[in-house]
């Protein structure tokens, strides 16, 4: 059976301190997207979450990336930082209308991300879920859910995400999120968010050559190893697209993390 697709990146492409490390001195503002999509094989767009895109400006991001490049999109606070979330219907139509198509082969997985406040409400929960659909305008949508508060380390949460298809996105290297590894759609998104100023590529060898591994893995349908054991039913392993990203921890050192981890996931293919 084929592998998955393994991409690699980080979260955005605008960040001052990145001018003259990652980016080089003196190049044009509006060439850095260009410059990250050469570097890199994917990047989260976080300008979504905070505030709607124009159309134009999707248009623009695809034309300035390669061919294989591929964006995720963090969908909006306003849909998913609501009290009832069966009420979200309206806004998820809203932002899937807003222009996203216009990145057509380039659209990713989009991240709904919820507040660390937001508690697990199984009923409310599920219908948020089943106003996600899988296909918008003709074209194929992948949907991933990021919670943030430990009520939803629970085998019903799993169960209602495999059964609607969405992934839940695992927090790598933070205590401040639980981490749940359990596989619900046919893709994995991981973000990890370790990096420390003291080291070079932002993270140890070691830990890049893990998190290289797991990603091999899961891409080859294999079981991943050193993370927190599933939160319900085992699920039948088989090879998924894989999306990571470098997100958070010492910011400055994320797109050197990405870049060796794409290194070293591509020798141990």
């Amino acid at each position: 059976m084929a592998k998955g697709r393994i991409r690699i990146g980080v979260g955005g492409w605008t960040f001052e301190p990145w001018r003259g490390t990652f980016y080089p001195e003196g190049l044009a503002q509006k060439r850095e997207l260009e410059y990250a999509a050469g570097k890199l094989t994917s990047i989260e767009i976080n300008g979504t979450y905070y505030g709607s895109q124009k159309p134009e400006s999707f248009r623009k991001w695809h034309d300035e990336t390669p061919d294989d490049f591929v964006f995720a999109l963090k969908g909006p606070r306003f849909t998913t930082n609501r009290r009832v979330l069966a009420e979200a219907g309206e806004s998820v139509r809203r932002f899937l209308d807003s222009g996203i198509l216009e990145l057509k082969d380039k659209l990713g997985p989009i991240n709904w991300q919820f507040a660390g406040t937001k508690k697990f409400d199984p009923a409310d929960f599920e219908a948020f879920l089943k106003l996600l659909p899988h296909e918008h305008g003709g074209r194929a949508l992948r949907h991933a859910v990021e919670v943030r508060h430990e009520s939803f380390r629970d085998p019903d949460f799993v169960a209602l995400a495999r059964q609607h298809g969405v992934a839940i996105v695992l927090a790598g290297d933070t205590d401040e999120f639980p981490q749940i590894t359990d596989p619900t759609a046919d893709f994995i998104y991981a973000r990890i968010m370790g990096t420390k100023e003291d080291e070079e590529l932002g993270y140890p060898a070691r830990a890049l050559t893990a998190w290289a591994a797991r990603a091999q893995a899961w891409a080859a349908g294999e079981p991943p190893k050193g993370l927190a054991p599933p939160s319900g039913a085992p699920d039948k392993m088989r090879p998924r697209d894989v999306f990571l990203y470098v997100i958070s921890g010492f910011k400055p050192r994320n797109p050197a993390a990405a870049m060796a981890l794409i290194g070293k996931a591509s020798k141990s293919a």
